[in-house]
């Protein structure tokens, strides 16, 4: 799966949307984007994990395999059999933890779900760490994307969020994630900015006092 990087005209561009987004506001705002969210090490082990129930699943209903040559009723020979099923357990976790383990492949295999929760919580930290509460009106917002998962967040600091409710963000996502996976990452972030500087203009309207709290250039991660 393609990672778009920014270009130096995209960042140029990310960077003038939010210098003239807040020019109608007084919000912040704060673009991200990161390459990829997570790295997703513990799916190959949850995979890993469903190959032991499987093939224990496979002999719970057919054990024939485990038997060939022994006699089940053994003592000796039952332990055999538990051994066989160990080995056969453990091959089939190590083959598929490793198979899993290519990176490619184990993003391919995460679940959409997974991915969310990932992207999210990387937002919300990084938000946390670069525009909560770093303005005296509490008025920051993040736009986060996450480029190889094709996926964005949007995080308002506490003004914001008890003032706009959070559908109203809909379109601004829209714009982002439609011309991401048309491969324009830069033009999809400028978009989402103007859309997220007009929601805010209506809400939050620029006052004589204002001041640029946070820096309009896009954060690369």
């Amino acid at each position: 799966m393609a990672r778009f990087a920014l270009t130096p005209a995209d960042r140029d561009r990310v960077t003038a949307a939010v210098a003239a987004a807040e020019r109608g506001t007084d919000g912040e705002i704060v673009t991200i984007v990161a390459a990829q969210s997570n790295s997703y090490h513990d799916v190959p082990l949850q995979f890993g994990v469903l190959a032991v129930l499987l093939v224990t699943a496979l002999a719970t209903l057919d054990a024939r395999w485990l038997e060939i040559g022994l006699d089940p009723w053994s003592e000796t020979d039952l332990r055999h059999v538990l051994l066989i099923l160990l080995v056969a357990q453990a091959v089939a976790f190590l083959a598929v933890r490793y198979l899993v383990g290519w990176s490619r492949l184990r993003f391919a295999l995460t679940p959409r779900a997974t991915k969310r929760r990932r992207v999210r919580r990387r937002a919300l930290q990084c938000f946390r760490i670069g525009a909560e509460n770093r303005t005296s009106a509490k008025v920051g917002i993040l736009l986060y994307l996450s480029t190889r998962e094709r996926m964005a967040e949007i995080i308002a600091d506490e003004a914001i969020h008890r003032a706009v409710p959070a559908e109203r963000w809909g379109d601004a996502m829209a714009a982002l994630v439609a011309e991401v996976r048309a491969g324009r990452a830069g033009d999809g972030m400028a978009a989402a900015v103007a859309a997220i500087g007009a929601i805010l203009a209506e809400t939050f309207p620029k006052t004589e006092h204002d001041v640029n709290e946070l820096p309009d250039r896009v954060i690369e991660l």
